[in-house]
């Protein structure tokens, strides 16, 4: 739709999202339209470069507005923040960019004493956890109701997910997988692929689970976002502030660094060597999206 709206069309699209039940409610609020314009123009002011449709908004209002809908409750709102929220859960390139600026960076100051390298893993899995959707489930951070500030919601989660980090199995809880969904993911349907024995099937299991957990967070992240939930290199780099011929940089060589440990691991257990060694990371090299897809998802 145009961003141009005529009196009253702001309050009429709202109420074309809310649940039939509900909707004389939503219309006996006084002053509707013009709460909803104030919201939209402070979002507009406080976000200037991120574009979101103003009906893709009000849907994502409609969403998330309570049980008792009242003037007091929807001026209350921070629409500025529910609507870069939106925009980021929408994939919008510039949405993510303002909310690494505006958001993420204000998060480290308020975890406390811990080392750089915990709270680089922090936001990163942050920034997985909230930015990237689970098969048909949008992203997480399409939860946030505007009730409170965005960046007080975002540093709960934080403090979440520190917490989990600093328990001794916190690591692996993120980012396990039963051995039954890892063995699976290598059988490809390959002919050539199954005559690879089932014990070194296993093996390999065993091998890219423990490879994973040695890798910085950051690589496993960018392999995450870019193999296994398709963010482009305009994408990524929209999202951490960096070029994009940077990113597609870091991405080969956490790639490489996968590979090159998954080798170097398969041979020091010196199980196995030759032509089925070959054969082993040959089919982690042409797999390795839906080996990530089942490792990391």
């Amino acid at each position: 739709m145009s961003d141009t709206t005529e009196p009253g069309t702001l309050a009429a699209l709202l109420r074309a999202y809310v649940p039939l039940e509900r909707r004389a409610q939503v219309a006996a609020v006084d002053g509707l339209d013009a709460l909803l314009a104030e919201h939209v123009a402070a979002a507009r002011a406080a976000w200037p470069t991120v574009t979101l449709p103003t009906e893709t908004f009000l849907r994502h209002v409609a969403r998330h507005l309570p049980d008792e809908a009242t003037a007091d409750v929807l001026r209350q709102m921070h629409g500025a923040d529910l609507y870069l929220a939106c925009a980021c859960a929408e994939g919008d390139p510039q949405a993510l960019r303002a909310f690494d600026q505006h958001v993420l960076r204000k998060v480290p100051p308020k975890l406390g004493a811990l080392p750089h390298a915990t709270v680089d893993e922090v936001l990163q899995v942050l920034r997985a956890r909230l930015l990237m959707g689970r098969g048909e489930s949008p992203p997480k951070i399409a939860d946030y109701s505007g009730r409170g500030p965005l960046v007080a919601w975002v540093r709960i989660t934080a403090a979440r997910i520190a917490g989990e980090l600093a328990h001794r199995d916190g690591r692996q809880e993120l980012f396990d997988e039963p051995p039954e969904a890892l063995a699976q993911m290598l059988s490809t349907g390959d002919p050539e692929h199954e005559l690879v024995r089932k014990d070194s099937r296993e093996l390999l299991v065993d091998v890219l689970r423990k490879v994973l957990a040695a890798m910085p967070e950051r690589e496993r992240a960018l392999l995450r976002m870019h193999h296994l939930h398709g963010f482009t290199m305009d994408r990524l780099s929209a999202l951490y502030g960096e070029s994009r011929s940077g990113m597609q940089r870091q991405v080969a060589h956490a790639r490489e660094r996968l590979l090159k440990l998954t080798r170097s691991e398969l041979a020091a257990r010196g199980r196995m060597e030759g032509p089925e060694l070959e054969s082993l990371l040959g089919l982690v090299s042409s797999r390795l999206d839906l080996s990530l897809n089942r490792l990391l998802g």
